[in-house]
């Protein structure tokens, strides 16, 4: 059997929990596991650039954000804002008695950026962020980790079956396995992110 799909994921499972009348919980199983995977990974193919213009002081994150890696101003006299706490944001604005300008901080503000000074004019931004990985579907049967991991869909979705199975001794294995591959797709990611440094030998001249 094929791993490449979402039906033969879902197929796949039933197969291996041998269980087919819970088959109409397999795409919930598959969704869990979909959001345990985007709460412990974070690979480079999960990373994603985002361009806008910005002229007020809150800014909303793109719906598949999960983490920024960097937030910058663009064009001529570019600026990379710095993440700051909303207590930093209140005393700085409190000295500034809310003087705009160029944004140089931020600040999390529920699913927003609030920016600091505020905006006082348009602004070109680039934000380098990591997304969730694209949910699989009827309309979207594959995606970038079922191509590379099925394994980390296949035994993330088979631990999650733990109520449906209660005491059953597969699941440790299952989950031995699940962690073994988000492991190793970390590896991966930073294999493919700092590989190609190298150390370098620095041999001194007498």
């Amino acid at each position: 059997m094929g791993l490449s799909t979402y039906a033969e994921l879902q197929e796949a499972v039933v197969d291996w929990l041998n269980k087919p009348d819970i088959a109409q919980s397999v795409p919930t199983l598959i969704s869990l596991a979909e959001a345990d995977i985007n709460r412990r990974l974070r690979h480079i193919k999960m990373q994603k650039r985002s361009v806008a213009e910005i002229d007020t002081q809150y800014y909303a994150v793109p719906t598949d954000w999960l983490e920024t890696l960097r937030f910058s101003t663009t064009g001529e006299g570019s600026t990379q804002l710095d993440l700051i706490s909303h207590a930093e944001l209140l005393e700085r604005s409190s000295r500034a008695r809310g003087t705009a300008g160029k944004p140089l901080y931020y600040a999390m503000t529920g699913t927003e950026f609030e920016l600091y000074p505020a905006p006082d004019a348009t602004y070109s931004s680039e934000l380098v962020y990591y997304g969730r990985i694209p949910a699989l579907a009827d309309d979207n049967t594959s995606n970038w980790l079922l191509a590379e991991a099925p394994d980390a869909y296949l035994y993330g979705a088979l631990t999650h079956s733990a109520p449906f199975l209660g005491e059953d001794a597969r699941l440790a294995v299952w989950s031995s396995m699940y962690t073994a591959a988000i492991d190793g797709l970390s590896a991966a990611s930073e294999s493919s992110l700092w590989g190609g440094t190298g150390l370098k030998m620095n041999i001194r001249s007498y």
